[in-house]
Parts: structure tokens; sequence; C-alpha cells
């Protein structure tokens, strides 16, 4: 073992002392001890979306942080459990490092592959036996509604839309994607007009959905194109918040259009490198 691997250890090692101190009824944090896993869950979630923007960034210090919150979640997660006698981080770390061999035969085995694809088919192959099922006896709507239970919902519809093309339930041509597309904009417009907000809801659903349809049939990314309008968005009022000398609640919403109007031409000169 190098001497980095050595230090590497006990920093975890350290990181898993300070995690059980915080969950100590002994001089413990109040707000760690008041954790469950269920708490918890949205914690998990915020540090996996930062660790990708912090990616995204390029700033290493940034990514390295992120990546401690994250992992921070792991071992919080794991102490909890050990404390009720369910798993410990041995068991986490032991059962991923299994698996990683398990589905890389081509690595910690004698199978040889030839492309990346062939890796895809074995990982397939290998996680269906696991599970004592055929890839091919796998139904496909149990692999969808997992999709639906574990990803972001705009990420979900994706990928759900893009298992069932592949089996052929899909459109002919991009018209019939737009055809559903203004099927579902009147039935969202009649429902706001005469049904209860849950069918509201139901059919502003099935509207995002063609949304998501259209996107994947030109070959964008529903999340990406989102986040990039949420950004825009922040950075016009930033723009706006810039030259006024009042709350923006103090302004007319005539006052802010002009201003929201302004901001966006500033951007877009910014852009242009004019």
């Amino acid at each position: 073992m190098t001497n980095d691997n050595v230090d590497t250890l006990a920093a975890l090692q350290e990181l898993i002392e300070v995690v059980a101190k915080l969950r100590s009824p002994d001089g413990g944090c109040p707000w760690d001890l008041a954790q469950t896993p269920e708490t918890l869950t949205p914690y998990v979630i915020e540090e996996a979306y930062e660790v990708v923007d912090a990616i995204k960034s390029g700033d290493k210090d940034a990514i390295a942080e992120e990546l401690g919150d994250l992992l921070l979640q792991v071992v919080l997660q794991a102490q909890i459990a050990s404390e009720s006698g369910q798993f410990s981080l041995k068991e986490i770390t032991q059962g991923i490092s299994q698996k990683l061999i398990r589905r890389h035969p081509h690595v910690f085995g004698d199978v040889s592959v030839a492309s990346v694809d062939e890796v895809r088919q074995n990982w397939e192959q290998i996680k269906a036996a696991e599970k004592g099922e055929s890839p091919q006896a796998q139904k496909l709507s149990a692999k969808l509604a997992r999709y639906g239970r574990t990803l972001p919902p705009l990420t979900a519809a994706m990928k759900i839309s893009q298992k069932a093309a592949a089996i052929g339930f899909e459109w002919e041509n991009i018209q019939g994607v737009w055809d559903k597309f203004h099927e579902e904009l009147g039935e969202f417009q009649q429902a706001l007009a005469e049904e209860t907000p849950e069918r509201q809801e139901a059919e502003l659903g099935d509207l995002l959905f063609a949304v998501i349809q259209l996107a994947r049939w030109h070959n964008l990314d529903p999340s990406a194109a989102l986040q990039g309008t949420n950004q825009r968005f922040v950075q016009r009022l930033e723009k706006m918040e810039a030259v006024v000398n009042h709350p923006l609640s103090d302004y007319s919403l005539d006052e802010l259009e002009k201003l929201w109007q302004q901001a966006k031409a500033q951007i877009a000169k910014e852009g242009s490198g004019e």
C-alpha cells in the first residue's frame, strides 16, 4: 500500500470518527442526533446537485469541497444504520467493490470485449442474473417505474420516453409529436377552465411530457434547457438590481419590464463580446 493510500484511509477514518462523535449521546450535536435517514434525504439530493454544479464550473477546490459534503451524507447514513445494527460503512464499501468486480469480468476475469456496447450488454446481463432474471424477461414497465421513483422528474420522463421509443412505441414523424403537444395544450387549458385542481395537475403533467417528447426528437436536453433558463432569469435580475436604488418591489410593472429588457439587452451585448 502506497503512502497516499495510507493517508487516504487515515483521513477517511478521521471522518468516520468525527461523524460518530457528532452522533454520540455523550456530548454529540443535538441537530445530528435528531436526524434520521428520512430527514437527511433532501440533503443527499441537494449535495449531489451541488457536486454536479461544481463539476460544471471547473473549480477544483469547489469540486473537492462538494464531493466532501456528499461523502459526509454517505458516512452519516452509514453511522445511523450501524447504531441500530442494520449495516455499516464496511458493508457498503465491500458491497460496491464486489459489485464492480462482478460486473467487470473483462477487467477482473477472462472475458474479452471489443467495444463499449459489449461492456454495456455484459453489464445488463450480469445485473439481470443477479436478480434471477434474463434481460429479455425483465418487464419494461418495471424498468420505467424505477426511473420514475429514483430520478428527477424531467430526467425520468426523458429516459422513460427513450426506452418506450426503443421498442417502437413512437410517432412516425415530428408532426405527430407536435399534434400531441397541441392536443395536450388544449386539454390543459380546458382543465384550467372547468376541472378540479387534481385534473389540472394531471393535464399539466401530460403537457410537460409532450414538451419532453419534442425535446427528445430534436436531441435537446430539457433539464439543461430549464437550468439555463433559471440561470438567465437570475442573471437578468442581478443586472436590474445593479442599476436601481430601491428594492425591485418598489417599482411598477411597467418599470420592471423596462429594466428587464435593458438587462436582457446588456447580457446579450456582453455575450457577443461587443
